[in-house]
């Protein structure tokens, strides 16, 4: 039956109570408590005596090592001692032989040194007699090898002298012939480049005017072209080839498509200025009814740095014409505005006269030259 006790000696069983348990329960921890601090006591004497048996032994292992190497040490001492001995025996031993040996060996070959130095005396001196014997018979075949040569080259000389003799003689006649046929040749082809140096300035003259005309024939085209751009509401007419008359002719008109003026163009591209070209233009001018006439050339008059009027002609460079036609075109609205109120106040060509001299227009020919002054100092600037 759980939870029920026997006595061990009655075999009484009762059932416990809480407090014996209690009482028994803390008997027997009580036991255990002490049993256990015996055992731990126990433990802990087991572990001093295993601790001092272990540190006795190994202070006895130290000694006895200690003793060991200390042994060792002597015995060590011992056979080094002993190999030093039968080293230094051995050694004197083998000196001895060694002495022994080369004073043997030296002995022998002093003899065989001596038989050979007699021996190589004997064979020099004949080795000396035979080199003799031979310098002396080479010798001799050199000089019979010298004479020899001497009389061969004698003989070639002799032999050459004459074969140059009979090359100069057959050279001379040779030369003398080419030199003849160079001449010949010489005038042949002088004659040919005086006739090409003449053609050929034929030619260049020819191209140079062809060239000059072109380039003439190009600038009027860009000439006319300008003029249409730059006023496209006026009529450019070119002149025809062949007909007496300036390159083209501009005929300004109102906004309201009336005819107002006309303004002549001669174009020039060469190097100098022509004299007679102010003079044939205003006699265009007088043939073709213009009221103003304007030479557009590269070349300047000498007493001219850059466009104005010269004897009643405006002058300027391709790069001026634009500004100068502009100024122009203006006084020739101007003056036809002028006509036009004024129609009883002389003829057109008077009022032209009268507008062209007054301060008015001097002052604007004057703004656009400075003007174009400026702009062509600008330029010259920014290209430096």
């Amino acid at each position: 039956m759980a939870g029920v006790i026997t006595c061990p000696n009655c075999n009484h069983q009762f059932a416990p109570t809480d407090a014996f348990k209690e009482e028994v329960q803390k008997e027997l921890n009580a036991k255990a408590q002490e049993w256990q601090k015996k055992k731990e006591e126990e433990y802990r004497r087991k572990e001093q005596d295993l601790q001092l048996v272990i540190s006795n032994t190994q202070k006895q292992l130290q000694e006895k090592d200690a003793e060991q190497a200390k042994q060792q040490r002597q015995l060590e001492q011992q056979f080094q001692q002993q190999l030093i001995a039968q080293q230094q025996q051995l050694k004197a031993e083998m000196e001895d032989q060694l002495r022994k040996s080369i004073a043997a060996d030296f002995e022998n070959q002093l003899k065989i040194a001596q038989q050979t130095a007699t021996d190589t005396e004997e064979k020099l001196k004949e080795a000396r007699r035979k080199e003799l014997e031979f310098l002396q018979k080479e010798q001799a075949l050199k000089n019979k090898e010298a004479e020899l040569e001497l009389q061969l080259q004698q003989r070639l000389l002799e032999e050459t002298e004459k074969r140059a003799k009979e090359i100069r003689d057959i050279e001379a006649q040779r030369l003398q012939q080419k030199e003849q046929e160079f001449l010949l040749r010489l005038a042949e082809k002088e004659k040919q480049l005086e006739d090409q140096k003449k053609l050929a300035e034929e030619m260049r003259r020819k191209a140079e005017q062809g060239s000059m005309q072109l380039q003439g024939e190009i600038q009027e085209l860009l000439l006319e072209d300008l003029l249409r751009n730059a006023f496209p509401v006026d009529i450019v007419a070119p002149v025809g080839k062949g007909v007496r008359g300036a390159d083209c002719i501009l005929t300004v008109r109102t906004p309201y498509g009336a005819e107002a003026g006309r303004i002549i163009f001669e174009s020039k591209r060469t190097k100098d200025f022509g004299n007679d070209w102010i003079e044939k233009l205003k006699s265009d001018m007088r043939s073709q009814a213009a009221d103003i006439a304007v030479i557009v050339t590269q070349a300047m008059p000498k007493d001219m740095e850059r466009f104005g009027e010269k004897e009643g002609v405006y002058i300027c460079n391709f790069n001026e014409v634009r500004s100068l036609v502009t100024v122009l075109r203006n006084a020739i609205l101007k003056i036809n505005d002028l006509k036009r109120s004024q129609e009883n106040r002389g003829d057109k060509m008077t009022l032209l006269y009268d507008y062209l001299t007054s301060s008015e227009f001097g002052e604007q020919w004057k703004a656009i030259k400075e003007g174009f002054l400026a702009m062509r100092q600008s330029i010259i600037t920014e290209r430096a």
